[in-house]
Parts: structure tokens; C-alpha cells; sequence
């Protein structure tokens, strides 16, 4: 069966579809097959998986519906269908980092958010497609809304898959803007948590504004595969993690929101730009204050500190990743994309004192962000400049998703937007280890926008 135009895309929750395995209305075995249906479907021309484990995942949603029928399922998740991106270890599959150096490559154990994830009765189905060392270097999965288009990256496999409705959820991780803007491209939830907030070990990104994020289907599978996790494994080593109610916290009204610019504004394209501004416009129209740059003056000062958020990220990732890229580079440089190298050769020369500067320029700019929070509940911006590029060899600009990662803050994208009748996503920022607060917010938004 070929799928066109929409039925290729088709999003499917699971808390919400969960409430039917209980009365026999429905059970994981049958949600996961009607996945697999569109595995099979759409997978070929997609490309969202690099490895797929559908035996196992067939046994763990058996055991699953059985759980449910004696009602004693481990968790709100419990069969649900999700996968992995391949930065991040599984005992039972390679982890590859979208690479050929690590082809067939086995840790032999599985990263904590996989171990909590199986914990909580999650169906793993496969890995997810990422690109090269989930930095830039696209590895040739499409966007399900168009697949001449990219899906954003580097959590593209994720997205993708999430978006056609082969799985309800699926692992990214974000340095720069891996996790949202491939959510705002396909037009599914993305969450990246305050830095820290869900365990890293296992999975292979170490740079310090790394975070390991959440792509699914709506707001309240999002929160609750972020929340199982976290509740399992707490943050990375030394961190609590992410805290908050064991189910999707309840939709707030805001006060007030900043819209920030970032500097990304002056680049996004008119239809974009016109689809946030009439979203602001139906929030004022609901007694939302929008404080900007033009009437506040905290907003206007930290316009040019975010606007650096690309260049500092960059410095700082290039120095955090020279070790590693330059022993990969010593066992085959051919095998390193030109993009690996370029990063490589940048790094080389820079000094120990060049990355404490860039620290601390860091510090003060998350410093002065956290004054924002007696002002206003959260901020708002777009995700992209505009729809999905067309073509495969680039992931998208990232300028308006980078700061929430260089300021090590909670962000959530929304599919409520569209451009050039694609997704765009909305996006929350929030403040640090307030993560709950953006779910809350992003609710009222959904309310606003009447998404499901």
C-alpha cells in the first residue's frame, strides 16, 4: 500500500488511546501493529529507522497487554510504542551514531533513559536515524509531510516516525536545536528539559549544553515519557532531574509572555513571521500582556545577549568535541564527513582560555535571563524561519531553537502553526528547572489554538 499527501502523516497518542487496554477496548499488541502497518507503509520512502527490533517489540507488547488486562501495568506508558535515537545505547541493537566508523558497533548495555524506558513497559521498536554524530551531516531521512523536504535533525528518525504514526514517542537528544526543530518541521511535541534533567549516561553526547529530549505525539505523552524516565534515573549524575506531577500538568493561563526575537526573526521568512504575529494577536485578544523589546526593557537588553546564542554554542561544542572528533580523525579521516572536518579544523587552535572565556560569557548571559522570571511566565518564539527546506543536505537553520540549549533552559515546541501548509512550531522557553511550567503553559496554548 503507497500512502500520498496526508495519510502519510497521521500522529497517534497513547496515554490518551491507554484508558481502552483496561476495558478490552483495545491493547498494545494491536496499537503497536497498526505502527507497524505504517512501518510498512511509509518506511521505504521515509527512511526514519536504522535498525528495528520487531520480534522483541512484538513480545514486550504481548506481556504488556496482559499486565493491562490483569489491570497492573507498569506505568502510563506501558506498551507504548517508541524509538531510540542512534546516539544512545541498547543492549539488544548496535548503536551506530549515524556513522560508518561505528557500523555494527555494540556497547552491550543499554543507556539509563532505555533502562527506565523498559522499566516503565515502553515497546522499544528501533533505532531512529540521526545524522552524523548528531551534529549537521544529514544520513537521508525525509520529512513525512513532504518528502522532497528535510525532517530537521539531528533527531531526524525520531521526528519522522512520530509524525507518520509508527511510533507515539521516540528519544532525541539537543546541543544546539536537535530536539525542537525537527519537532516544528514535522509537526509533532518536542521537549528539551533544563540541562541535566534527564540521565545521559550511555548516551554519546557529552558537550555541556547537551540534553537528552522527548519527540511524540501530544503534550501528554511528552510529559509522561520525560516523567517515567526522570523518575527513574533522575538527571545527569549529580542532579535530581526533571520534577513535576506524575501526569501532564494542567493547562495555565498565562499572565504574560516575552516574545523574543532571537536572531532568527530578521532572517524568517514574511509568511512565518505572520503566522506568529496573529497568534500574539489571539493571545492579547485573551488578556495575554506580550512584553517585547519595543516595552520592556529587560526583553530589550537580552535581545542581543540571544543573539549570540549560535556563535558562543559553536565555540564552546568545538572545543567540548575536539578530543573525540580528532581520534575518530586519526583512525580515518575518509570516513568523517567534509562537515567533521571542517568542525576539526576550526577547533584545533583553539585555547584552554578561549572556552573559559566563552564559559563564563555564558554564565552571564543564563545569569541575566533568569531576571526575566519575576516578569513574565515564560517566552515564545518560532521554531524555524519558515516551512521545512526543500532538499536533504541541510537539517535547517537553528537560530531560533539554539538559545533555550545555550541558556540551559526548558523548551517545548507545539505543532499550532503552518507555513506553505507545513508545520511550523511554536516554541516555549522557560526558565531553569520550571519544566513543568512550560507543559502548563503550552496546554493553555493548545486550549487557545484548539489542538488536540
Amino acid at each position: 500500500m503507497r500512502m500520498t499527501g496526508k495519510d502519510k502523516v497521521l500522529r497517534r497518542p497513547f496515554v490518551e488511546q491507554a484508558g481502552q487496554f483496561g476495558s478490552g477496548g483495545d491493547t498494545p499488541r494491536h496499537f503497536l501493529e497498526r505502527g507497524l502497518e505504517r512501518l510498512a507503509a511509509i518506511e521505504p520512502e521515509i527512511g526514519a529507522f536504522v535498525t528495528l527490533s520487531l520480534e522483541s517489540a512484538r513480545a514486550a507488547a504481548d506481556k504488556s497487554a496482559e499486565r493491562w488486562r490483569q489491570n497492573r501495568p507498569l506505568s502510563a506508558i506501558d506498551g507504548m510504542p517508541v524509538g531510540i535515537k542512534d546516539v544512545i545505547e541498547t543492549v539488544d541493537m548496535p548503536t551506530q551514531f549515524g556513522s560508518p566508523l561505528f557500523e555494527g558497533w555494540r556497547s552491550h548495555k543499554d543507556a539509563a533513559s532505555v533502562a527506565a524506558l523498559r522499566a516503565a513497559g515502553a515497546v522499544i521498536v528501533g533505532k531512529t536515524v540521526t545524522t552524523e554524530f548528531a551534529m549537521s551531516f544529514p544520513r537521508g531521512t525525509r520529512n513525512p509531510h513532504d518528502p522532497a523536504r528535510t525532517p530537521g535533525g539531528s533527531s531526524s528518525g525520531s521526528a519522522a516516525a512520530v509524525a507518520a504514526g509508527i511510533i507515539s514517542a521516540g528519544l532525541g537528544t539537543q546541543v544546539i536545536g536537535s530536539v525542537l526543530r525537527p519537532a516544528g518541521f514535522c509537526g509533532v511535541v518536542g521537549y528539551k528539559p533544563t540541562v541535566h534533567g534527564i540521565s545521559r549516561t550511555g548516551s554519546h553526547d557529552y558537550q555541556s549544553q547537551s540534553c537528552i529530549g522527548v519527540l511524540a505525539a501530544s503534550l501528554a505523552d511528552t510529559w509522561q515519557v520525560a516523567i517515567e524516565i526522570a523518575s527513574r534515573t533522575g538527571g545527569d549524575p549529580g542532579w535530581p532531574g526533571v520534577t513535576g506531577p506524575l501526569t501532564c500538568p494542567t493547562p495555565r493561563k498565562p499572565m504574560r509572555l516575552a516574545f523574543v526575537e532571537t536572531a532568527g526573526w530578521a532572517l524568517a521568512g514574511d509568511a512565518a513571521k505572520s503566522a506568529f504575529e496573529k497568534a500574539c494577536d489571539r493571545l492579547r485578544a485573551g488578556g495575554i500582556e506580550i512584553l517585547t523589546r519595543k516595552n520592556h526593557v529587560i526583553v530589550d537588553s537580552l535581545e542581543p545577549d540571544i543573539a549570540e546564542a549560535m556563535p558562543l554554542s559553536m565555540r564552546i561544542n568545538d572545543f567540548e568535541m575536539r578530543w573525540f572528533i580528532r581520534t575518530l580523525a586519526d583512525r580515518d579521516v575518509e570516513k568523517l564527513s567534509p562537515h567533521a572536518r571542517e568542525r576539526l579544523t576550526k577547533s584545533a587552535d583553539m585555547t584552554r582560555a578561549e572556552y573559559i572565556e566563552a564559559l563564563a560569557r555564558r554564565d552571564e548571559i543564563r545569569e541575566s535571563y533568569a531576571e526575566l522570571a519575576a516578569d513574565c511566565d515564560g517566552c515564545v518564539t518560532l521554531t524555524a524561519l519558515g516551512a521545512a527546506p526543500v532538499g536533504l543536505e541541510s537539517t535547517g537553520n537553528p537560530q531560533f531553537v539554539v538559545p533555550a540549549s545555550m541558556l540551559g533552559v526548558p523548551a517545548l515546541t507545539v505543532p499550532l502553526l503552518e507555513d506553505e501548509g507545513l508545520p511550523l512550531g511554536l516554541q516555549v522557553i522557560g526558565f531553569a528547572d520550571r519544566d513543568a511550567d512550560v507543559f502548563a503553559v503550552g496546554g493553555y496554548l493548545n486550549r487557545v489554538f484548539e489542538v488536540q
